[in-house]
């Protein structure tokens, strides 16, 4: 009877993990990345702090803006109304999508502790070997990403 429970056990986890490989990938079929939980882009952290701080920081409940089909948080007010006034310029480049991913024509979710600040944009990137590649080539993975860019932004819900 214990090898039944045992074999019935091991099938359990192994469907359990493709039903989390499926909801990693449900949650990337949006033009922002966002939390399908909480609606939140970029895990929350403060889009316009990356420019000011030059860091990544959490922004508050208190302040808060929607746009593109997302919520936005902010440490304060005078970040949400810079934000509010220019999101191309502040928001994360390619719906904050790993650009060195998109390269490769994939969608990737950008995670908001990985990033880089070029060209006064702001790039999101979901492991930090991409951010280091990125680094020392943007141009590089720029125009990969900017050619691909158009036909997998087709693929992704509105």
């Amino acid at each position: 009877m214990r090898p039944g429970i045992a074999l019935i056990a091991l099938l359990a986890s192994f469907f359990s993990l493709l039903s989390l490989d499926f909801a990693a990938r449900a949650a990337t079929t949006e033009r922002v990345v966002v939390n399908r939980y909480s609606g939140l882009a970029i895990g929350g952290f403060d889009p316009v702090a990356y420019f000011t701080e030059s860091m990544a920081i959490e922004g508050l409940p208190d302040f808060e803006a929607r746009g593109a089909g997302a919520v936005w948080r902010f440490r304060n007010e005078g970040n949400r109304a810079s934000f509010v006034a220019h999101p191309e310029i502040y928001g994360p480049q390619f719906g904050g999508y790993d650009p060195v991913d998109l390269g490769r024509g994939v969608t990737y979710a950008g995670n908001p502790r990985f990033w880089v600040v070029a060209g006064q944009r702001l790039y999101l990137f979901g492991r930090e070997e991409n951010r280091d590649a990125f680094a020392a080539e943007p141009a590089r993975f720029l125009k990969e990403a900017t050619a691909r860019w158009p036909v997998l932004v087709q693929g992704l819900a509105q």
